[in-house]
């Protein structure tokens, strides 16, 4: 039964309350190539009457927009974009704009403010969405119901968003987020690059941490590149860079990839560290700068632990077998040389901004692929953890989708998590639209551009610590 207009509570949130987290590439795909079949609108849409278009600038300079239908059914999808690298920052989110479209036709408003910066921009990025639903009410009336959804960065934003109490949305899809925390992020991340420069660099004072300019991480991207690139060359550098790829959580599941042959799993792998770590080591300066300091260390970790505790650790030990190397030996070296202690400020504004504490306010529905290079899909078993400590279980469902890359849905998998949300408020329980044999059928059924929802459970977070002083 669809409610008469809530009664919100509309809580003022604090500009500091929130921070983004740098997962997303800085162009998101628009949308997974459509099938044979063409996908494309059905003639109705094709007629249907152009949508209300009202954009507006917030106080702190944030721009947002709105496209409602002629035909709105009173529904609000507010819509949270990822990382940003700048200059440009628009509203409205071209990535997106496909699946909006798609609501749009089917009734839904949507609305997405810029945020009030660009890179790491959380620190406003929650307030700015708060804002934009309140400034489109203003204009157009309180929607019956508003679904948070955000994608990457404007995931965990999506996420964080639903732990506040009295917000004024209803329920989240927060998709490929990196829901893990901005802390985690930094130091899985860091991990691998600590590694990388102590098996491939030995001897040689590599900086890691702290960046405030990219020519500073420059520096560093090129001679772990050089480093890396020139360690292929040999079994023994092959097998470090298995190690290396384990620690940065690589996907294994690769598409025509013998997972059972390890020589051309770790070949993969390692394109896959050469491709990864030069990308997160140049987007880490905005954290820096954001954070006030570096939230990222190495001190106290014991990386033996964290390799037994990888589901990688049997393909790492067999190239370590096959180039005749001890991995004890550059386990403990690792470990001995984890010297790398964090900036208090900048881990205490993390914390506070950018990691979700699973206490979930509201219903929010999870989605991820299955391999994405920059936000591992072990995320999400980090974050089933922290909501189940927070013992928000029955308000929170994952799925999955069985394709590589970053944020690679299809409209039709978007809409269908979208509408499973919207069901869920509508009856007031999960039942089963939130399960993965259901996800499918929607979303086939809108008879777009395909999904490939998949049952799957991600494998361990081998990165979370907390930081102890040490």
């Amino acid at each position: 039964m669809t409610p008469s207009k809530r009664q919100r509570c509309r809580m003022i949130v604090s500009a500091t309350a929130l921070s983004a987290v740098l997962a997303a590439s800085a162009a998101l795909p628009a949308a997974v190539a459509a099938p044979a079949d063409g996908g494309s609108p059905s003639p109705a849409a094709a007629v249907q009457a152009a949508p209300k278009v009202a954009t507006g600038t917030l106080d702190n300079g944030a721009t947002w927009r709105a496209e409602v239908p002629q035909d709105w059914n009173r529904k609000l999808v507010l819509f949270a974009h990822g990382f940003r690298p700048g200059p440009a920052n628009p509203a409205w989110d071209n990535s997106f704009a496909p699946t909006a479209n798609e609501l749009i036709r089917r009734g839904y408003a949507v609305a997405s403010s810029s945020y009030a910066g660009t890179g790491w921009a959380l620190e406003t990025a929650a307030q700015d969405q708060l804002d934009t639903m309140a400034a489109f009410e203003k204009q157009f009336g309180e929607a019956d119901r508003v679904i948070a959804v955000g994608r990457s960065m404007g995931g965990l934003v999506t996420s964080m968003m639903a732990e506040i109490p009295g917000a004024g949305i209803d329920g989240a899809v927060s998709t490929c987020g990196l829901v893990g925390g901005g802390v985690a992020l930094n130091n899985y991340q860091l991990d691998a690059a600590h590694a990388a420069a102590e098996l491939v660099l030995p001897g040689l004072d590599v900086q890691l941490t702290g960046f405030t300019t990219p020519d500073e991480s420059d520096q560093t991207i090129a001679l772990l590149t050089g480093a890396l690139e020139q360690a292929l060359q040999t079994d023994e550098g092959k097998a470090r860079i298995a190690l290396v790829a384990a620690l940065l959580n690589t996907p294994t599941e690769l598409d025509g990839v013998d997972v059972d042959n390890p020589k051309t799993l770790a070949a993969a792998q390692a394109q896959l560290v050469l491709d990864t770590l030069p990308t997160v080591i140049s987007r880490r300066h905005t954290i820096v700068n954001a954070a006030g300091g570096d939230s990222g260390w190495t001190a106290g970790v014991d990386y033996a632990k964290l390799l037994r505790s990888s589901d990688q650790r049997q393909q790492v030990e067999h190239m370590y077998s096959l180039a005749g190397l001890d991995l004890s030996a550059d386990v403990a070296t690792i470990t001995a040389n984890a010297d790398i202690t964090p900036d208090e400020e900048g881990l205490d504004w993390m914390l506070r901004t950018s990691t979700p504490s699973g206490e979930l306010q509201v219903p929010l529905l999870a989605t991820h692929t299955l391999v994405d290079l920059l936000a591992p899909v072990e995320y999400q078993e980090e974050y089933a953890e922290t909501v189940r400590q927070s013992g928000g279980n029955s308000l929170f469902r994952q799925a999955f989708i069985d394709r590589e890359g970053h944020c690679t849905f299809t409209v039709a998998e978007n809409i269908a998590a979208i509408e499973a949300m919207d069901e869920r408020l509508e009856t007031g329980r999960w039942a089963n639209v939130a399960k993965t044999s259901e996800l499918q059928r929607k979303a086939a059924s809108l008879n777009l551009d395909g999904a490939a929802f998949v049952d799957f459970r991600p494998d361990e977070f081998i990165n979370d610590r907390d930081w102890t002083g040490r």
